[in-house]
């Protein structure tokens, strides 16, 4: 065996070189992954929702619609009038966990109340999180199935009603949760325009992925997802020191045996950030909280990795993913340092070479993700996000740094979480009126 790493030692050279290749290809052969995935998603998974029953009223169950909000006066209030008015299901009640809000919120969901007397709101005096704020408003809930619904989304008009086929199933009974297929609502600017390329691509494939082909998601999307109340009590609730309690509870469930189901036919939309220091305060949160789950479950997979073997992979995916990271932005700060090396030095041919390896890497990695992408923009939402491949080179280049980045900033403030010091504490993004 040819090995590229040279330590005098031929059985850890062949295992750096191993390493060292799968780091190289990594994006190439994820991408590749996830286009073959979603063809397993469509033709092999067994609890895919085939067809959709009309749920007569008189049997309707009751569903709670959980809304924590966190000084968010600039959207409550349509959204509010959205879920009071616009679903297509009658047996459902709205609930409103105020985490704190020192804006007008308060005042907003004191005149909606007048507005719509079946509107129900705890007013929770300190801000300790969006976890906090759930698992309180958990204990007056009337439901026994649980829509979460951050305060800046609003669900298609059949939602809930789509949600409720997969919990009223023969094979139900071991259903956690079901996790629904993002789309933006604001896409007035190129950034927002950008992650709907970036949505699809990751619920369009890797979550089709993952649930047909592993059996298990990498996370629910908090922002609207459906869980079975007594799921969420067995596990302990939310974890509230945790940066990302959608990833999180995801995890739990499924190392306690339980079901999570992604449904991409079930539709809601969110508003995402439109300036670049909202989006990386976003994605900070997210590789924060996933590498806290990586941290917390680490102990329990290595010991067991036959447990569960498609939850094992996907364990394995994502400390190759974190393990990249690290690998990207040294890569990249020696690739710096040897080109004014080589420039001092006058070598043009090893700067020629250097500039051709990293060409055929990059071309390499856009064609997988173009790959993946095309693949993702046709399934989702039957192809009429295809216009949105336009935004791809951007998607590619600018957020899979930006995520590598997120992932290597906040390693250390992660395992200070781990150890007992997190905070799940939130701040509301800035919106646009």
């Amino acid at each position: 065996m040819i090995t590229l790493v040279q330590t005098g030692r031929p059985v850890l050279d062949a295992l750096l070189t191993i390493l060292f290749l799968v780091l190289i290809t990594y994006p190439i052969l994820g991408g590749f992954n996830w286009f073959i995935g979603v063809f397993c998603y469509g033709f092999l998974f067994k609890y895919r929702q085939k067809e959709w029953d009309d749920i007569p009223t008189e049997i309707e169950p009751f569903v709670t619609i959980m809304v924590p909000a966190h000084n968010e006066e600039i959207v409550i209030e349509k959204t509010i009038h959205y879920l009071m008015t616009n679903l297509n299901y009658q047996n459902y009640e709205v609930l409103v966990t105020d985490d704190g809000s020192t804006d007008q919120t308060p005042e907003i969901l004191e005149k909606l109340q007048k507005k719509y007397p079946t509107l129900r709101v705890i007013r929770i005096e300190k801000n300790r999180g969006k976890a906090h704020a759930f698992n309180i408003g958990l204990g007056f809930a009337k439901g026994k199935l649980i829509l979460s619904n951050d305060a800046d989304t609003v669900p298609e008009p059949d939602a809930l009603n789509l949600y409720v086929n997969y919990f009223l199933r023969p094979d139900s009974t071991n259903i956690a949760a079901v996790t629904a297929n993002m789309d933006v609502q604001n896409r007035s600017r190129l950034i927002a325009k950008s992650q709907t390329v970036e949505f699809s691509s990751i619920v369009g494939i890797i979550k089709r992925t993952q649930i047909g082909v592993l059996g298990g998601i990498y996370a629910y999307s908090g922002a609207n997802t459906m869980y079975r109340k007594d799921a969420l009590i067995d596990v302990g609730l939310f974890r509230q020191d945790r940066a990302t309690e959608d990833i999180s509870i995801a995890w739990d469930h499924q190392m306690d045996g339980w079901l999570s189901l992604f449904s991409p036919e079930i539709m809601f939309f969110m508003e995402v950030p439109e300036n670049i220091r909202m989006l990386y305060r976003q994605r900070k949160r997210w590789a924060k909280g996933g590498t806290e789950v990586w941290l917390t479950n680490f102990k329990k997979v290595c010991f067991h990795p036959l447990k569960n073997i498609g939850r094992t992979v996907m364990f394995v995916d994502q400390s190759l993913s974190i393990i990249w990271s690290f690998f990207f932005w040294i890569s990249t700060i020696l690739f710096i340092l040897l080109f004014f090396h080589f420039l001092f030095e006058g070598n043009t041919e090893r700067i020629y070479h250097m500039f051709s390896m990293a060409f055929v890497f990059v071309c390499f990695e856009m064609i997988s993700g173009v790959f993946q992408l095309l693949a993702s923009l046709i399934a989702d939402d039957h192809g009429r996000k295809l216009k949105y491949l336009f935004f791809a080179p951007l998607y590619m280049l600018f957020y899979w740094m930006m995520n590598a980045l997120t992932i290597l900033t906040t390693f250390i403030p992660a395992i200070k979480s781990i150890l007992g010091f997190g905070s799940g504490t939130w701040k509301s993004p800035e919106r646009q009126k």
